[in-house]
């Protein structure tokens, strides 16, 4: 799946709109929803398939220097926390099915352990969390830092995987009662619908 900017705003080729970017904290967001996304779980089409691949991910965005090197230990650290972040993601959805043996929070603990984490001040009288690491850790603590931020102002509740296990696309759920369950009605809505209705005609047998 692929983003596009629409109306103001980010949405995905189904037309899902995953971010309304209308102020620098919404940006941190479409980043994390990018990277998370870089994953189509129901095609298994993966933008980090090689430690390459992420370094020029990583480049592309400003996250990284072009002189720094990518291992394929921290491209594993990479997936660990894509993985994670979707993990917690799930959680924001009543609907999905959230995996009951795994620990994304642990995850996200041991990386930014890893990425060494500060809190860091500007003149303005803003201040941030960002990593002191330069290479690949660093890069991945300002994706943890983006999740910070969300969390400390109210937005990443709204965060959330589609519920449709085989999808588990991520998006911004805009919706007034923060009720929405799948990344798309029409696509996704509509399977889980119809297998739903198919379970219900058949246990009535």
């Amino acid at each position: 799946m692929s983003h596009e900017e629409h109306d103001g705003g980010l949405t995905d080729e189904k037309g899902t709109v995953v971010l309304m970017a209308t102020a620098t904290t919404d940006r941190d967001l479409t980043l994390v929803a990018d990277f998370v996304n870089t994953l189509d779980v129901q095609s298994g089409s993966d933008g980090l398939r090689s430690a390459e691949a992420l370094r020029g991910w990583l480049v592309e965005r400003g996250l990284l220097a072009t002189a720094h090197p990518v291992t394929e230990a921290g491209l594993g650290r990479a997936l660990a926390l894509r993985e994670a972040i979707r993990g917690i993601a799930e959680r924001n959805n009543p609907g999905a099915e959230v995996p009951r043996d795994e620990d994304p929070v642990e995850t996200l603990n041991r990386i930014a352990t890893e990425a060494r984490m500060v809190l860091a001040f500007d003149p303005g009288g803003g201040a941030h969390l960002t990593s002191s690491d330069e290479g690949v850790d660093g890069s991945l603590g300002r994706i943890l830092g983006a999740v910070f931020v969300s969390m400390a102002d109210g937005r990443w509740e709204r965060f959330k995987a589609c519920a449709r296990h085989a999808c588990r696309w991520v998006y911004y759920d805009r919706s007034r009662n923060r009720s929405r369950t799948w990344c798309s009605m029409d696509e996704c809505g509509n399977r889980e619908k119809a297998r739903a209705f198919r379970e219900r005609r058949k246990a009535g047998r």
